[in-house]
């Protein structure tokens, strides 16, 4: 005999929907980070028939270096935001220690918080089965993580079109012409030159990046990215090329457009930087040439260039 038992259907409901299947991802990083965030955890949550839902606080409340905050509601991801017990509030940091010391002691199968423990690709990811909630934190930087439902990816990040005259007026430039994107990205200071190629791509990669386009294609115009533009308009050098430099896009909010813009080149000059990265994968042309930089610097970025995409010396 069950005493005291008093379970309304309201109560039945989020008994089931704590029981149910949820992946819970933790986005952070600048707006490249994030997509690698997603994708991957979008793959997890479809492969296994469970909803995805994104923590879009917990990632940026410590990030007092860059102040970068959640990027991703400009594109057409219809994925729930974590409420706050899903963000494992209160003392979040604290017991996402916890759950990561735990689950860290358990084969990978069997974890329900997921960190990267490299950086290389790891196939045990695309394999792990979710039984009932799971946390899926990093970066999870490849393609590998998420290329089997392509098409899912593609449709989730269509990215809303900022509707200003500045940006739509581009954008009809870009359509209308032979476009190469060149993005130029500054982990270091321009003015620190030249220990700045120890992590920032060096003018002789954009140099035979800009020869092989020019034999390959027809009568390009170059659209240049970077977060410092008028030093990267300096570094490349305008005069003598078709070359226009994309500056009015100015802050982090504003990252989406210009991301929206290099994805409707057709043809790509990618620095390394998982921004360009995101620009070149995201446009649609089929025949479109990306180039990458052979990189050995900092963080090993070739391994993220995929094998369709060509590798130039830098």
């Amino acid at each position: 005999m069950l005493i005291g038992l008093n379970v309304s259907s309201r109560g039945w409901y989020n008994s089931l929907s704590f029981m149910k299947k949820k992946v819970i991802v933790r986005i952070k990083g600048g707006l490249g980070n994030q997509l690698f965030c997603y994708a991957a955890a979008r793959r997890l949550a479809v492969k296994n028939n469970a909803e995805l839902v994104i923590d879009n606080i917990s990632g940026f409340v410590r990030d007092k270096k860059h102040r970068r905050s959640y990027s991703l509601d400009n594109f057409s991801i219809t994925s729930r935001k974590a409420n706050y017990f899903e963000r494992m509030e209160p003392f979040g940091r604290h017991r996402r220690l916890i759950m990561k010391y735990i689950s860290r002691k358990k084969p990978f199968e069997k974890r329900t918080y997921i960190e990267q423990e490299k950086k290389e690709f790891d196939p045990r990811l695309l394999h792990y089965r979710v039984n009932g909630r799971v946390y899926i934190d990093s970066l999870w930087q490849d393609e590998r993580y998420f290329n089997d439902i392509e098409d899912v990816i593609r449709n989730d990040l269509k990215i809303i079109p900022p509707n200003d005259e500045s940006n739509q007026k581009l954008s009809k430039q870009i359509r209308n012409s032979n476009s190469v994107a060149i993005h130029v990205r500054w982990f270091a200071s321009p003015d620190s030159f030249p220990k700045s190629f120890k992590v920032n791509v060096c003018l002789e990669y954009y140099r035979r990046a800009i020869d092989k386009i020019s034999l390959g294609i027809s009568s390009p115009t170059y659209f240049l990215f970077s977060d410092h533009p008028e030093n990267a308009s300096r570094m490349i050098g305008l005069s003598g090329r078709n070359i226009r430099c994309v500056c009015h896009n100015k802050d982090e909010a504003a990252a989406y457009a210009d991301i929206w813009l290099m994805s409707q080149c057709k043809h790509f000059i990618i620095a390394n930087s998982t921004f360009s990265w995101w620009g070149a994968w995201l446009a649609s042309n089929p025949n479109k040439i990306v180039l990458c930089p052979n990189f050995k610097g900092s963080w090993n970025f070739q391994r993220l260039v995929p094998k369709r995409w060509e590798l130039i010396d830098s």
